[in-house]
């Protein structure tokens, strides 16, 4: 029979959750993750890491894959594609109810529900979304073979997702609103050296059209307002990330006004026993790194939590 009841329960398994997952079960605690989707979290949509220490390139799908093996190695249960309906967190037995009926409870919890990627919330972008727009290039970019696509975003993921795309897409058009980019100087050479990659800067789509598919998009240039239209065979977004946490807003956890969890330098939520780790928190920077350090704080102080109980 199935267990139903645990030490730690952690919610979301991308890299803060898998690792909170190793270090709770190493340390010999009952854990369990719960996780919407795939296990993996943002990281699986990542074409290729470089900059993740001791590891010279790995696929993002890769990393979460050892990670996630890793984590079960030491006894960590973990069920995917499952989804939280309520959480009981004020008591000193929380509880996590799943939309199937399943219910687990459990003495500390560990939220780790990561972010998704943010939409550019124009017409047609809901119509055309996996008909020719994407957010991911890992999954989608072989559709785009010898195709011309635009790469909309000026940070990091949107560069360097672009230098990859152009594998497949006979041309890559990065588009972006502002006339400098956000990235690391690394990634805006490797990008601006690609002879496939042409920029627009200043602009931004403020429309998406197509019968079936996507056909054509509207640039709209912001110092002039002029509107221009262009055809296009894909569109891929990489604009960042917002945080998960519609499953916190009927409790006690602190979000601030972008919906992001407030935690101090422990991890701690204003909730005991609650803690939060990576991308869902209220925080400056971003990154697998930052994710896995968060994921290893939360869990030691859930582990000190429930040793004292």
């Amino acid at each position: 029979m199935e267990n139903k009841n645990y030490d730690v329960i952690v919610i979301g398994g991308g890299p803060a959750g898998l690792t909170s997952g190793i270090y709770l079960a190493r340390a010999k605690a009952n854990a369990l993750i719960l996780d919407s989707g795939m296990i993996g979290g943002q990281t699986i949509l990542t074409h290729e890491i470089a900059n993740y220490p001791g590891i010279e390139s790995i696929s993002g799908f890769m990393l979460a894959n050892t990670m996630k093996k890793q984590a079960e190695s030491f006894g960590c249960a973990i069920k995917s594609n499952v989804k939280v309906e309520k959480l009981a967190l004020d008591e000193s037995l929380k509880s996590v109810r799943l939309s199937s009926g399943e219910t687990f409870t459990a003495k500390a919890i560990i939220l780790a529900s990561g972010g998704r990627s943010r939409m550019l919330g124009v017409k047609g972008e809901k119509q055309f979304k996996g008909m020719g727009i994407s957010y991911c290039a890992t999954c989608d970019g072989d559709f785009f073979t010898d195709r011309e696509i635009i790469v909309v975003g000026g940070g990091n993921s949107a560069l360097e997702e672009a230098v990859s795309l152009t594998k497949y897409a006979s041309k890559v058009t990065i588009v972006h609103q502002f006339d400098h980019f956000q990235a690391f100087q690394h990634a805006i050479d490797e990008a601006k050296a690609n002879p496939k990659i042409d920029f627009i800067m200043e602009s931004k789509i403020t429309e998406f059209f197509g019968d079936g598919a996507l056909q054509e998009v509207e640039i709209e240039s912001i110092p002039s307002g002029t509107k221009t239209k262009r055809k296009i065979d894909g569109v891929f977004i990489f604009i960042g990330y917002e945080a998960q946490t519609e499953f916190l807003v009927n409790t006690s956890v602190e979000l601030n006004k972008w919906n992001e969890i407030v935690v101090n330098s422990a991890m701690e939520t204003n909730v005991e026993g609650v803690y939060a780790a990576g991308d869902s928190l209220a925080k400056k920077y971003r990154q697998i790194t930052t994710a896995v350090s968060d994921g290893t704080i939360a869990a030691l102080s859930a582990l000190e939590y429930i040793n004292k109980k």
